[in-house]
This record gives C-alpha cells, sequence and structure tokens, in this order.
C-alpha cells in the first residue's frame, strides 16, 4: 500500500489538517495497521539493540502512523484536487510541486482590494465599477495568456530571509524588501458569460473602521504598487517594447456608488468575475485576479476558487476521491480501490471502481446471509474432560 492519490479537499480546512483527517481514517484500518506494527516492532528492536532500553512514545512516532504527504498545498478558502503521496509515495511528490500544470476555476468580485487577494483578507482599497464591460473584460485573455511576470501575494508561503510572507503579513512587520516577480505561464483564460452579472449570494466586503484601515494599508503598501505585466506573447504580437502594463490609475469610488452601496447594505452584490485559468506550477490565482482588477482600472478579490486538475488527476476524469469514499464505505472496498489506483495511476475511474467494489461487498454479504444455519446433534454436548467446555460450544463458536 505504496504510492500517490488524489483526493477532493473541502473548502474551510487546510491542507494539512485535511491531511490528517485521512492519516487517522488509515491509521484505524487493518490493511495499514498491520504495517505500522510491523514498522513499530522493527523500530524497537534497532532502538534496544542501539541504546538497551525500551524507546518512548515520542521515539515511536514516526512509525506509528502511516507515512503521508501531499503535493502541493491549497489554501482553507480552497476546495479541489489534493494529491497524497502514501509510504514510498511520498518520495513522487516532488514531481507535483514543480512543472505541474493545474487548472482552476474561479469567483471573484470587483470594487475592493485585500490584504490576502482574498475574502478573508483586510479591505486595502475601494474602487468603481461602473465603467466595467464585457468587451473589456473579455481582453484580459489576450494580455494574460502566455509567458509573463507575476507577483505573489503578501500572504504566501514563500520565505524572505528565512520567514514566511504571511508571517510578517500577520505580525504587522514590514517586509525587508519588495516581493520579487516571478516568470509563470497561463496556458489558457477562459472568461465566462455570466462574468459581470449581480445575481449572486455574496455578500460585498465593507471596511470596518478609518483607524485599522490606515494602518492595514501601511503595513501591505507593496500589495498596491505590485507592478502589472501583459504577457510576451501579447507585447509581441501588438508591438510593446515593454512588458510592463501601462494602464493608468484605478477608477476612484464615486460618492454616487457609495451612496448606493450604503442604501443597499448587505444586500448590495458588487459585479462579478467568473472565470477558468489552465496555469504553470507557481502561479498564484489570487495575484491573477488582482491583476484582472488592476487592468480594468478596479479592483478584485477572489471568493472562491476550485483546484479542477493537477497533472493528471482531475475533478472531470473521476479519478480523484471524496473523503467520505473511506469514511462511509467498508475497508474491503476501498482497499481494493486505493491499490489499483497506486498500482495503475490516474488512468482508474475511481468513481466506476468503488461502485463495483460496493456491489461486489453487498453481494458477498447477501451470499454469507443466506448460508444454512449448521446443525447440532445431541451427541455434540458431550463435555471435553480436557478443557472443561462442551462439544456444542465449541462448534457454535467454530461457526
Amino acid at each position: 500500500m505504496n504510492g500517490i492519490f488524489a483526493i477532493e479537499k473541502p473548502t474551510g480546512i487546510s491542507s494539512n489538517h485535511f491531511m490528517l483527517k485521512i492519516q487517522h481514517l488509515f491509521n484505524g484500518s487493518q490493511v495499514f495497521s498491520k504495517e505500522i506494527a510491523r514498522a513499530t516492532a522493527e523500530r524497537m528492536q534497532e532502538y534496544k539493540k542501539q541504546t538497551g532500553k525500551t524507546p518512548s512514545k515520542r521515539k515511536l512516532r514516526k512509525v506509528s502512523k502511516v507515512k503521508m504527504g501531499h503535493g502541493g498545498t491549497l489554501d482553507p478558502l480552497a476546495s479541489g484536487v489534493l494529491v497524497i503521496g502514501v509510504g514510498s509515495g511520498t518520495k513522487k511528490l516532488s514531481e507535483y510541486l514543480q512543472g505541474t500544470v493545474k487548472v482552476y476555476e474561479s469567483e471573484a468580485l470587483f470594487g475592493v482590494s485585500t490584504t490576502s487577494g482574498d475574502v478573508e483578507g483586510e479591505i486595502l482599497s475601494e474602487n468603481s465599477v461602473k465603467h466595467l464591460t464585457m468587451d473589456e473584460l473579455k481582453t484580459v485573455k489576450d494580455k494574460f495568456e502566455g509567458s509573463l511576470k507575476q507577483t505573489p501575494p503578501i500572504f504566501a508561503a514563500l520565505k524572505m530571509n528565512g520567514k514566511p510572507l504571511h508571517e510578517y503579513a500577520r505580525q504587522g512587520i514590514p517586509l525587508p524588501r519588495a516581493i520579487e516577480p516571478r516568470q509563470v505561464s497561463i496556458y489558457d483564460l477562459t472568461v465566462f458569460p455570466n462574468s459581470l452579472t449581480r445575481d449572486h449570494s455574496y455578500q460585498f466586503l465593507r471596511p470596518t473602521t478609518d483607524e485599522s484601515k490606515e494602518t492595514v494599508k501601511n503595513l501591505n503598501a507593496n500589495l498596491l504598487k505590485d507592478t502589472l505585466y501583459f504577457s510576451k506573447e501579447y507585447c509581441e504580437k501588438n508591438g510593446l517594447e515593454s512588458q510592463v502594463a501601462n494602464i493608468g490609475e484605478p477608477i476612484p469610488l464615486t460618492e454616487e456608488e457609495k451612496k448606493e452601496i450604503d442604501a443597499a447594505g448587505e444586500s448590495y452584490r458588487a459585479p462579478l468575475l467568473h472565470f477558468r485559468a489552465k496555469v504553470s506550477s507557481g502561479t498564484y490565482i489570487r495575484s491573477l485576479i488582482s491583476d484582472v482588477g488592476k487592468v480594468m482600472r478596479s479592483s478584485s478579490y477572489m471568493v472562491k476558487l476550485i483546484r479542477l486538475q493537477q497533472k493528471e488527476w482531475s475533478l472531470e476524469k473521476d479519478n480523484v476521491f471524496k473523503l467520505e469514499d473511506f469514511s462511509e464505505n467498508d475497508e474491503s472496498v476501498w482497499t481494493k480501490v486505493l491499490q489499483s489506483v497506486f498500482d495503475n495511476g490516474p488512468e482508474v475511474n475511481v468513481k466506476e471502481e468503488l461502485l463495483k467494489a460496493r456491489e461486489e461487498f453487498q453481494k458477498n454479504v447477501s451470499e454469507k446471509n443466506e448460508e444454512p444455519e449448521a446443525v447440532v446433534t445431541e451427541e455434540a454436548t458431550v463435555t471435553s474432560e480436557n478443557t472443561g467446555e462442551s462439544d456444542l460450544k465449541r462448534k457454535i463458536d467454530e461457526v
């Protein structure tokens, strides 16, 4: 039971916490507990041989659970494909951390930018949305498709001077230097027709107090000043000498719009941005959303993100497990399918194979229930002198 599989992470939980749920479930299963017991006994013997002492639980911690890792973090807000390595399969996870093509579907709202680039951040800026048109929005496809530079968001796991960027932001510590833009590729960017609609359920973010807003701006001013880049292909096609986008300043929120938002209160709905993007490793969808807001001379923040595909693992190909596939099925059902995935990779249709395995399990249970009961004769009541138990009890126990 060593290999790689993919599972659909739900929204509202970190990748690590979700992986721990899977690990806990696997730890309690028969198929994995046998391997855990073997590895634990082997480690105990090795430790005693080296030290002459019995190892503590802490010393056995690494081998007393299923070895597991994941191939690329998904934010708590995001859902979708999470690649998991089990046992020796963890050695293959490096293949998913670099050079991997990913497909995302995302939704965002125009009119506001936030510290994190998503709905969980503090508001950085408010901008007008009255000038937005679908014709202009469709031009982002040509402007961003191809090879381009992108600045990662400050709420990212990337490190600066040995410290993750998000720790600077959460602790209110100014960055030692500006975040360097990185080269990424956007292979396809499709803006869906329902973009700019206000017919949706997402509540619009509103600022808390002017004081907290100013504090946030001071700590994260670099986010508002990130350079916007167009793709190399777009610039070459249009004879532009530099990839730096020259689009002018964002249009401020008008007094008319402020009154409209205040009057509507919680019922106010901002224009939606809905798109699908096929991108390279290292591409931040939150940054892409922020850049789309800038190129439209407004601002935007993410409200929903689904990773539809990572390498060959895809929600649309049905080769991705759900947590309930393990928690709500008999172990004999999911073990068979998981082993098939370990052996054959993403070619296995998990949905179909689980259905077959369940039908086979139910058939076996039905056949077992239909077996005739054993007939016990009077001769079986003779007591065994050696054990003190009757042959009747022994035969019933055997049955």
